[in-house]
């Protein structure tokens, strides 16, 4: 920059000659005023005073031609460094391939541009309306000199002692401050990633501490700000103090009353306007510019890439050994969030009818895997002997103090290998059911049970697994979408028989195998609950929840893959069913109606439930299930 400056050097000198054309108005105005006071209207002659009005608009209309010359100037003087930046980042762009060009090319060359245009107008504007507004002074009087010009120097000089400290801390601000931002901006688009990964508790610390690193930051600028408030003070306000309080000292020396007015003009319109901007002007405008520049001319660091593509596929929520600190386990592949507190109650029942038939808004419930491993030195969760899959005791829930209960005294127990079909209208409770289940949601009274472990608790977690209807895939490979519940590595052949098993093999083929990269927004939502299916078959969960999982599928996929979850060894199927021939697949039906909730076969139901004969009509009985 200061080649570029050195090199412009005529430009300076056109910036420096229309700067003083611009100032001259400084200078003319206060001169005007006193002299229409003194020479005009206090010594009787109005048109004197007049006279000397006009001048000081002719020096205003002329001071405006010099302004608008000025910009042109500056633009001349500023545009060739910015030219320089930009041939910088597009080689350093090309050469290195640096991911940040763009970025640098597209706004932080901008900011600079526009940043050291600021500096340089507000240090011309103080440089040269200072030296007009003195001159004008000592031109008035020179006892108004020495009354302004010492606060107006101590101002200055505390500004520039506290100026490299102050920029130093509006840096730190900013860099905390874009440190955060380039965090949220990761987080916030990848919440469901964290969610999938177990790490709630690691990113929440890793962006506390980016939080409480930029209050910091904030507190430690708000404090030296304050010495901006002080230079102006000092340095702007207090010569106008000083003028009134020693004006009877003033005029009694000599200093005429229209000096005495010129000099609070010079100080009031100039001088302290062009202290406070060039205060507040180096203060922000200089910080922004030495952050931008450092990061234009810094270099880059070449980015680490990782091979792909092994037989063994691993979860990646699990770090490898050279990076977990000695004595700790591997991250979970699966946490279970905590359900949300303050639930009140339900309404429903297998057993027993629930009071009135209610109407709410059906929660979305993210996809949940097993728990995880459990800490060194524990037994992984195992079901109880003779304890029933899911047993469900008197649980009442319902979305608010004053709602109607979604459940109410419900009562349900499915055994191990029971396949069990949840049917209902459109808001009558069934996802909250499975929400229970899986412990998102916390009944207000009663107890939910999986294979004999309490609901909400990492026993229970680590033993079912929930799939939704939006299916949940995450960017990298296939085989990592697969395995995102499995704690450890997967062999390639377990994870082709389980694509296999749910029709998953032609998307697999299509991606190029296991190793091939996903990505979720290529694909169609049949093929992401394929992929999602497919995940909680692999899962080491006995339970599986299935909430309209394949709501995208046609019959035949559906078919095939509730198939293959009927028949794995000692797994347990529950079913929210969107079709009527899913729900003829299982063993018994649960029919979610309110006041009249039954549960039996399809024979028993038809007979037994009208709202089942309804949601029967029409479809024809599908093929039995093989079990």
């Amino acid at each position: 920059m200061r080649r570029t400056l050195r090199v412009r050097w005529r430009v300076l000198v056109r910036l420096g000659a229309w700067s003083v054309l611009e100032a001259g108005q400084t200078f003319v105005v206060g001169l005007a005023l006193a002299r229409a006071l003194d020479s005009g209207f206090l010594a009787g002659n109005a048109r004197a005073g007049l006279l000397w009005l006009a001048a000081a608009a002719l020096a205003v209309a002329v001071g405006a031609y010099g302004t608008g010359r000025v910009y042109g100037a500056v633009a001349a003087l500023v545009e060739p460094v910015r030219d320089r930046l930009v041939t910088a980042v597009v080689g350093r762009g090309v050469r290195e391939a640096d991911p940040g060009a763009l970025s640098g090319l597209t706004q932080q060359v901008e900011i600079a541009r526009d940043a050291l245009a600021g500096l340089v107008m507000v240090s011309r504007s103080f440089l040269f309306t200072s030296a007009g507004a003195l001159i004008g002074l000592f031109s008035l009087a020179p006892l108004l000199l020495a009354v302004v010009l010492p606060p107006l120097l101590a101002g200055m000089a505390l500004f520039a002692v506290t100026l490299r400290p102050l920029a130093r801390r509006q840096e730190a601000f900013l860099a905390a401050d874009e440190a955060l931002a380039g965090e949220l901006g990761t987080v916030c688009p990848g919440l469901r990633d964290v969610t999938a990964a177990g790490a709630e508790a690691r990113v929440a610390t890793d962006t506390g501490r980016l939080i409480d690193a930029e209050l910091r930051a904030a507190g430690a600028l708000a404090r030296w700000s304050v010495t901006r408030v002080a230079a102006l003070a000092v340095g702007g306000q207090s010569p106008v103090v000083l003028l009134l309080a020693t004006a009877p000292w003033l005029l009694d020396h000599g200093v005429t009353p229209g000096a005495l007015v010129g000099a609070l003009a010079y100080v009031t319109q100039s001088l302290l306007p062009a202290l406070h901007n060039l205060v507040h002007g180096l203060g922000t405008g200089g910080a922004r510019l030495t952050v931008v520049l450092r990061r234009l001319t810094a270099p880059q660091t070449p980015a680490q890439g990782h091979p792909s593509g092994s037989p063994t596929v691993r979860n990646p929520a699990v770090p490898d050994a050279a990076e977990r600190t000695p004595g700790t386990a591997a991250v979970p592949a699966r946490r279970t969030p905590e359900p949300e507190p303050n639930h009140p109650a339900a309404p429903a029942t297998a057993d027993s009818p629930a009071r009135s038939r209610p109407h709410h808004a059906r929660t979305t419930p993210r996809e949940q895997g097993p728990a995880g491993p459990e800490p060194a030195g524990k037994p992984p969760a195992a079901p109880r002997p003779g304890a029933p899959a899911l047993d469900l005791d008197s649980v009442t829930f319902a979305y608010g103090p004053a709602s109607e209960p979604v459940l109410d005294g419900f009562g349900l127990t499915v055994p191990v290998g029971g396949h069990l079909a949840v049917v209902g209208p459109s808001g009558i409770g069934k996802s909250t059911l499975t929400g229970l289940v899986a412990g998102l949601l916390r009944p207000v009274h009663g107890g939910i049970r999986v294979h004999g472990h309490a609901v909400p608790g990492p026993e229970a977690a680590a033993l079912r697994v929930l799939i939704p209807q939006e299916a949940y895939v995450h960017g990298g490979t296939l085989a990592e979408n697969l395995t995102l519940f499995r704690p450890g590595p997967v062999p390639e052949a377990e994870l082709l028989a389980a694509a296999d098993a749910l029709g998953l093999t032609p998307l697999l083929r299509t991606l190029g195998g296991p190793g091939g990269r996903v990505d979720p927004a290529a694909l169609s939502a049949g093929e992401r609950q394929l992929i999602a299916l497919t995940r909680a078959y692999l899962a080491p969960a006995p339970l599986a929840l299935l909430d309209e999982a394949t709501c995208h599928l046609d019959p035949a996929a559906e078919a095939h893959a509730e198939r293959a979850f009927a028949g794995r060894p000692g797994g347990t199927l529950v079913v929210v069913a969107h079709r009527i021939s899913s729900a003829r697949r299982a063993d018994r039906i649960l029919v979610m109606d309110g006041a009249h909730t039954a549960t039996g076969t399809h024979e028993e139901l038809l007979r037994a439930s009208a709202l089942y004969r309804d949601l029967a009509g029409g479809w024809s009985t599908p093929a039995p299930l093989a079990r």
